[in-house]
């Protein structure tokens, strides 16, 4: 039986309670945005209840580690992650454990839960016919024995997010797949969804920027921006889908730094307010004794003071992404960007001696 959660939220607390005695039950959602079925997992597990967790493993391959760090947001606003695609989740043995373990109970795709073991068993042990949770509602034909003894795995929709709508793209419940293929699916895994996947997995170092004077600027005298020399470095991160050879490396590169000194009566240095990180990753130039009415490779002067009031600098490091993986498979991905905003006082002084 397939109850979507419409129907449940209408129904009296005795019937649900008769419909749960029942031998098997398929919750499935009926709203895309709006899930509210029940869910559960063994997460860090080999094996899951949720189809919101997924078996990919990242872990970052190079670049710095420590301090602050924060999530790259991308420049192309209608750029987002993969919403749901399909991994091998388990064998026969495993799925029939699995069953077996939890009475029953847990996600045959995205949106969709069966509870009770008798749903489970008519499919994939007795091959009784089921349909897909997808907008033609197709028929996925049954199993025998769970397909235990065949070189495989069953496959199932992952999101990470459920309440996206584009989740819903993914309606195949648990399917089975030959070992070593790749399902000829829409939204199987791709060496680019893997690496779509791990840049929102990129975590970079906070945009600490280092000024002179340090305390307040004074209007119409250059205040000197620059970074230490490899605080910011190319960061690669790794995602491997297991149980395929498919992997995939994201590299997001440092290239320039974004002043905003957080008011129009200001002039930047360079004029765009971009400036260029070196080949060490450091950016400008330090301050040095006597250069107090110099032009700064990197930085700001402010045209009025603050009155009591700071400006909110705001610093950005622009990080060029691309990745590689199986098979010479490459390309680019939209830039992303982090940023750290602080406070800066302006004084009325004409001439200061530093």
């Amino acid at each position: 039986m397939r109850l979507p959660t419409s129907s449940l939220r209408l129904a009296s607390t005795a019937s649900v309670a008769v419909v749960l005695l029942s031998a098997g039950n398929a919750y499935a959602d009926y709203t895309p945005g709006q899930n509210t079925k029940p869910s559960g997992g063994k997460h860090g597990k080999t094996v899951y209840a949720s189809a919101t967790y997924s078996t990919i493993k990242v872990r970052q391959v190079s670049g710095p580690t420590g301090g602050k760090h924060g999530s790259l947001s991308s420049v192309d606003v209608n750029w987002k992650p993969p919403a749901c695609w399909y991994e091998p989740v388990f064998t026969g043995q495993e799925l029939k454990d699995f069953v077996d373990e939890n009475d029953g109970n847990g996600d045959v795709g995205i949106h969709e839960s069966w509870f009770g073991k008798g749903l489970w068993t008519d499919h994939y042990q007795d091959g009784k016919p089921e349909h897909n949770f997808d907008d033609a509602y197709t028929v996925a034909e049954g199993y025998k024995n769970w397909n235990i003894g065949k070189d495989g795995y069953f496959w199932r929709s992952v999101a990470p997010d459920e309440k996206d709508p584009d989740s819903w793209d993914c309606g195949k419940i648990m399917f089975w797949q030959d070992a070593n293929v790749v399902p000829k699916v829409a939204h199987a895994p791709t060496p680019k969804m893997l690496a779509e996947y791990a840049y929102n997995k990129v975590e970079v170092p906070d945009t600490e920027i280092e000024l002179k004077p340090t305390a307040k600027s004074t209007v119409n005298l250059p205040t000197w921006v620059w970074l230490d020399k490899g605080r910011f470095q190319e960061i690669k991160v790794r995602a491997d889908l297991p149980r395929t050879n498919l992997w995939a490396e994201t590299t997001a590169k440092p290239v320039a730094l974004h002043l905003d000194p957080g008011t129009q009566d200001a002039t930047t240095y360079p004029a765009s307010g971009d400036c260029k990180i070196n080949d060490d990753g450091s950016i400008g130039t330090p301050y040095e004794k006597g250069d107090a009415k110099k032009t700064p490779p990197c930085g700001i002067t402010y045209l009025h003071a603050t009155n009591g009031t700071p400006y909110h600098l705001k610093a950005s490091i622009t990080w060029q992404v691309s990745w590689e993986g199986t098979g010479g498979t490459k390309g680019d991905l939209p830039d992303g960007t982090f940023d750290t905003t602080q406070d800066i006082n302006v004084q009325e002084i004409q001439s200061v001696n530093r």
